[in-house]
């Protein structure tokens, strides 16, 4: 199987890359505006990672600009540029997805994520996010299987050989509040247990008895890349928008946040064993 890629990532890698060779030559982004004839601005996109994909022949200009002669290495830009063009098969859903989300999620090696209301979206059965989805009162039937058939497809990276760990702190509000029925938790608790028990999964509770802690703003996710020149990003959303993150300063504030707040909170044994008392409590 061909390892997931994701075009917003290879488009920031191909736009890092050609930043950093144009910083090794001393060039500004005038200078190679006037050898290239390629306008400044367009420069200033392709180094932003704001322009889509990276036109053949421009890249060529400005590969042979830096002086790469290496095919190999040419060979590999190029190819960036091509993969960076591409949609996956979250294309589908572009209306129903998070801008940009599926797409960091398809090559992340790492989440951390803290979830104060709801079950974290990777960890949902399909009746738990319908029910979600049917909260907001106004979407038809459609849209919410859509939505739901969108969420649990975005799931199967977390099910995947060499999948990517995933550290979830769920508040336990969102564990007792009852979203759907009492039924539809019974599964949404009975389907933590089962996924806790993944190699690559952890789940930390994190009781009312912890009073305030430092997560108390609201939900995060932090991704992490498994290639270095991937800066990792924050994402936080709300109903009007999401925002991604990824200045040292603000993924050091996150990753803090994450950390203390992990210390607030029940082990992944004690979450577990925590997830099933509730579970017997429902049964019964």
């Amino acid at each position: 199987m061909a390892p997931p890629y994701s075009p917003s990532v290879r488009r920031r890698r191909l736009s890092a890359e050609l930043k950093r060779l144009r910083a090794e030559t001393g060039m500004t982004l005038n200078d190679v505006a006037k050898h290239t004839g390629i306008s400044r601005a367009n420069l200033s996109k392709i180094e932003q990672a704001e322009s889509k994909t990276v036109p053949t022949p421009t890249l060529n200009k400005l590969l042979d600009l830096y002086r790469i002669e290496v095919s190999e290495v040419r060979d590999a830009m190029h190819e960036l540029s091509r993969l960076a063009g591409e949609r996956g098969w979250w294309a589908r859903y572009k209306d129903l997805l998070p801008q940009m989300l599926p797409d960091f999620e398809a090559e992340a090696c790492a989440f951390r994520t803290y979830h104060a209301q709801v079950i974290p979206g990777m960890l949902q059965t399909p009746e738990y996010a319908g029910a979600v989805f049917r909260a907001n009162k106004v979407r038809e039937d459609d849209e919410i299987a859509d939505r739901v058939s969108a969420r649990i497809r975005r799931q199967e990276v977390l099910k995947r050989p060499n999948p990517p760990t995933y550290s979830a702190i769920i508040d336990e509000g969102a564990l007792k509040r009852t979203v759907g029925s009492p039924e539809v938790m019974r599964a949404q608790l009975q389907h933590l247990i089962h996924m806790a028990a993944r190699r690559n999964i952890d789940i930390y509770v994190l009781p009312f008895a912890a009073g305030a802690h430092p997560a108390t703003e609201g939900t995060f996710i932090v991704m992490d890349f498994p290639d270095p020149r991937d800066a990792s990003i924050a994402y936080l959303e709300n109903p009007a928008t999401s925002l991604y993150l990824e200045e040292d300063h603000q993924i050091r504030m996150f990753n803090d946040m994450f950390g203390n707040t992990q210390g607030c909170s029940l082990t992944p044994v004690q979450s577990l064993a925590f997830i099933k008392e509730l579970l017997t409590t429902l049964e019964e």
